[in-house]
């Protein structure tokens, strides 16, 4: 399975939802905002600042905003500031590795890489913005918008 790094995942959702705010965004409002635990939000921000992302501002009315827009910044770029060059294999892009002699194979996933990596280089994080509120979210506001009941003797 191809699956994100949780750091990258939540470095996405923290800069979309800085995106959406006005002005700057202290690191703890960050976390209320996204639900990320706010010594992550602290540790997302500070390479999404050092890779360009995000400017932080100091001081008693200090925080972050975003560098640049949202449809200026691509998911491999944020993918790649937060876990390193996109790679699905070892070997990928001419590097060695430890199976190369038996695999056979070398080189031949570079094809798939740049599929992948030209995707995710076409997606602005802007276009992750929800358009609607996700089927999750409204199913836990269903549940705390439902009536509660008490049973007798309880």
């Amino acid at each position: 399975m191809l699956k994100l790094s949780r750091l990258a995942d939540y470095a996405i959702v923290i800069l979309v939802k800085l995106g959406e705010q006005d002005g700057v965004v202290t690191s703890p409002a960050l976390a209320v905002i996204t639900g990320v635990p706010e010594p992550t939000v602290a540790k997302v921000l500070k390479v999404l600042s050092a890779h360009g992302f995000v400017l932080s501002q100091r001081g008693a009315k200090g925080g972050y905003r975003l560098a640049r827009s949202l449809a200026d910044m691509s998911v491999a770029s944020v993918i790649a500031a937060v876990d390193g060059q996109i790679a699905l294999t070892a070997c990928v892009g001419g590097r060695e590795c430890d199976t190369g002699l038996s695999c056979g194979l070398c080189g031949s996933w570079d094809v798939i890489n740049t599929a992948i990596r030209s995707t995710l280089e076409g997606i602005s994080l802007e276009s992750m913005r929800p358009k609607e509120a996700c089927p999750t979210v409204l199913s836990q506001i269903n549940k705390l918008n439902a009536p509660h009941t008490v049973r007798e003797g309880a």
